[in-house]
Parts: C-alpha cells; sequence; structure tokens
C-alpha cells in the first residue's frame, strides 16, 4: 500500500519471456500489492514464468491486440479492490523503481492519472530510442499539445498510473484493439478535464523490447493525427459552451 491506498501493477503481455522476471524483480514489494499480467496469446514460455512467480494470470486463447490486452487488464484490475492500478511493460524498457513515485503522483490527491515521460529527462535517445521514433514522438505529441490545449512532454509512454476513479469514469471498452488505444484513453481524459501530471523516466530500449513495427507505427501516427482532431474539436465545442 502506499499513503492508505491499494496498490495493483497490471502487465499487458506478450512473448516477455527474456524480460519478464527483471522487471518483476525490481518491483517495490512494499507498495505493489498484487501483479496482473494478462498474455496476448504468446509463443513462448510468458505465462509459464508468470505463474512461477506468483503472479495473477489470464491468456487470451488467440492474439488479441495491445488495446485489447489493456482492456483485460483493466477489466480486471477493477474487479479488485485497487485503489491506484499502474501499467508496466514486461519488457523492461521502462524502470520498474518508479512505481513507488508514479503511485505517489495519485495517492497525493494531486493527480487522476500520472505519465512516466522518456522524454522529459532529455535521455530517450542514449537509452536507445531510435532517432525516427524520437522525431514522430517529439511532431506528435507537439500536435497533440496544439490541438488539446494541453502541455503534456509525451503521449506515447507506456508507463501509466490511473487511480481507479479515473478509470471507472473512462469507456475504454468502446475504443481501439489496436496500438491506438493509449492515445484514445488519454485524449478521453483531457477531454473531461481529469488531472494529468507526470514524472521523467529513463528508458532501454535493447533486443528483447517491444516495439511497433513501421507499418503500425504509421498507422498509429496516422490514428494520433485524427483523435487529436476529432478531440479537439469536442474540446472547442465544449469551450463555447
Amino acid at each position: 500500500m502506499l499513503n492508505g491506498k491499494i496498490v495493483l501493477v497490471v502487465m499487458p503481455a506478450y512473448n516477455a519471456e527474456k524480460t519478464l522476471l527483471d522487471t518483476v524483480l525490481e518491483l517495490p514489494n512494499d507498495v505493489v500489492d498484487q501483479v496482473i499480467l494478462v498474455d496476448d496469446c504468446s509463443s513462448d514460455a510468458t505465462i509459464e514464468i508468470a505463474k512461477k512467480l506468483k503472479l495473477t494470470t489470464f491468456r487470451h486463447e488467440a492474439n488479441k491486440g495491445y488495446g485489447a490486452n489493456q482492456k483485460s487488464c483493466y477489466r480486471e484490475a477493477l474487479k479488485t479492490k485497487a485503489d491506484i492500478i499502474l501499467m508496466v511493460h514486461p519488457d523492461y524498457q521502462y524502470s520498474p523503481k518508479l512505481v513507488t513515485a508514479i503511485a505517489a503522483m495519485v495517492t497525493s490527491g494531486h493527480y487522476d492519472i500520472a505519465l512516466g515521460s522518456r522524454i522529459l529527462g532529455g535521455n530517450a535517445l542514449k537509452g536507445g530510442m531510435p532517432i525516427y521514433k524520437y522525431i514522430a514522438n517529439r511532431f506528435l505529441s507537439f500536435f497533440q499539445n496544439l490541438c488539446l490545449c494541453s502541455k503534456i512532454s509525451e503521449y506515447h509512454t507506456g508507463f501509466r498510473c490511473w487511480s481507479r476513479e479515473s478509470l471507472e469514469l473512462i469507456p475504454f471498452e468502446s475504443f481501439s484493439d489496436d496500438f491506438i488505444f493509449d492515445n484514445e484513453i488519454l485524449c478521453f481524459a483531457i477531454l473531461n478535464n481529469l488531472r494529468i501530471g507526470e514524472i521523467s523516466c529513463p528508458t532501454h530500449y535493447f533486443e528483447n523490447s517491444s516495439s511497433i513495427d513501421l507499418k503500425n507505427s504509421i498507422l498509429y501516427g496516422v490514428g494520433v493525427i485524427k483523435n487529436s482532431l476529432l478531440f479537439g474539436l469536442k474540446i472547442l465545442f465544449q469551450k463555447s459552451n
């Protein structure tokens, strides 16, 4: 627990057998009360390792996509008594050691959502982020801030923390089953004036880190622009009334 709040970590997993153990070992056991892992029909031993680590595990019998995996994570998390729900990728790209810090932003009552930003610290490229991903990340975040009248350094991080109340408010089941899910859920949060904070988070790209291929990266970028314009219009309409 942290500040009297029950903290639960969810892990959307896919072929994470080489990095899952390292990720779990760095979670702060004095803060995290439970870990739920949803395996999206991996072809490796991810689910077996998760069970050996005594994680609460669920498995998709067919690969449903990154967004669908998150939906399962959040759906199962909301069935528990958790007050704080964090998403930590089991590919060891984001530092599990920062779980306490990011959770504290939400347990403090100052924020409804907290994001671990790879951009704030200025070390994304040193951490191995490909230059084309860095440029796309900065451009898309800049474009979204303009459209959504917001000031978020990175919309594309997979290290996120939610209050239970914020997740219950967001109709995440209606969003995409694909990668664009991440962006849709943040756009909805901004539209509904949820308080979003950020911390600096180092990142490590290496062979076993999950990554979107070029085709899906392009589709994601197009989806982000579409979301920016759509939700931007909704925000303008909201302000005009």
